[in-house]
């Protein structure tokens, strides 16, 4: 065989065995691609409602308030290849990000999915608190302990299940209210607690410690609700925290006379809190994508959010910046009246 031959040889073999590795070695990155948008005002794929409240009057609603998500390719245990990973650099629709954004290091994608899963259930309460605060109808918040950390007070008086109903006599009505109890007091001073374990009420004796400036007692809690309606939601296989503010807006909806969307195709996302705290959240501008490709012509998005939009707002689509649920609406209302709203 000839020297030039030979080259070639080594030059194919060598490119082959490149191509190879591309494709079989993957690599650590996740491509975030549109994902699925649901009406909240609407049904589920079963025809059911997708937003069903029992135990106070409804009302008929029109139009569009649409959920938006985001779907992924990649994550541990997959064959994300550099070829993939290039096609959705040179998507416009899609982004490409480091895996370590989506699953924290160690965390397998069961795990990440459950953690969405948990997430899903605990914006849907939030989203109730926030909508019957808005409201102004009344319910129960109270506070369950997760657990303890080791070597704090509360390690020795707590248990996980434990539900804080008050410190010194005075009612907790949320972790807020807890935190702030706490910190109003001298560190080291012994705290009553009034809890509920087993269906028996105690009194249990927690002293504060300091903690890099701040009293603390040294335990996770989470807020839990009682709310006077029964308030089902219906969307699969869907997680994360992000359609909390959309969840709230289409319950303000059905649950007041006006007609909130009025008619018209509006979709957005933002995580929120039992005050109507409106967050950002990720993949603004897929979700942007996906909502514009079903038909929506106004998005809400998070104020912190805004600095993601600037360039990518697909044509068609109206950008208006939120920070929180009473926000929303008052925007929502202001578009039906063609007044102007704030924007990105």
């Amino acid at each position: 065989m000839s020297r030039r031959s030979l080259t070639l040889v080594i030059a194919a073999v060598a490119t082959i065995a490149a191509i190879a590795v591309a494709v079989l070695v993957p690599v650590p990155y996740v491509v975030l691609t549109p994902g699925p948008t649901l009406n909240t005002l609407g049904n589920d794929s079963s025809g059911k409602p997708l937003l069903k409240i029992t135990g106070r009057a409804t009302y008929p609603t029109t139009g569009h308030l649409n959920l938006v998500t985001i779907s992924y390719q990649g994550g541990p245990g997959s064959n994300m290849n550099i070829f993939q990973a290039l096609q959705g650099w040179l998507d416009s629709s899609e982004a490409v990000v480091p895996e370590s954004e989506l699953f924290p290091p160690g965390q397998t994608a069961q795990q990440t999915q459950a953690q969405d899963t948990q997430q899903m259930a605990s914006s849907q309460e939030l989203a109730t608190a926030a909508a019957l605060g808005y409201l102004h109808i009344p319910y129960q918040a109270y506070v369950r302990v997760l657990s303890t950390v080791p070597g704090y007070p509360a390690s020795k008086s707590l248990k996980a299940g434990d539900v804080i109903e008050a410190v010194d006599g005075k009612a907790v009505t949320g972790e807020s209210s807890l935190s702030s109890v706490i910190t109003s007091r001298p560190v080291g001073t012994v705290l009553q607690l009034t809890v509920l374990r087993s269906g028996k009420t105690l009194t249990v004796p927690v002293a504060s410690k300091n903690s890099d400036g701040t009293q603390v007692i040294g335990v996770q809690v989470e807020e839990q609700y009682k709310f006077p309606v029964n308030v089902q939601i219906s969307v699969g296989a869907i997680g994360g925290p992000s359609a909390g503010m959309m969840f709230a807006l289409g319950m303000i909806d059905k649950l007041t006379r006006d007609n909130l969307a009025g008619g018209k195709f509006i979709a957005g996302t933002g995580e929120i809190t039992a005050t109507g705290q409106v967050g950002p959240i990720g993949g603004i501008q897929q979700k942007m994508v996906g909502a514009r490709s079903a038909g929506a012509t106004i998005f809400l998005t998070p104020a912190g959010n805004c600095s993601a939009t600037a360039g990518a707002v697909p044509a068609g689509l109206r950008v208006v910046k939120v920070s929180t649920l009473a926000q929303a609406v008052s925007d929502l209302e202001a578009i039906k009246a063609g007044k102007p709203v704030p924007s990105c």
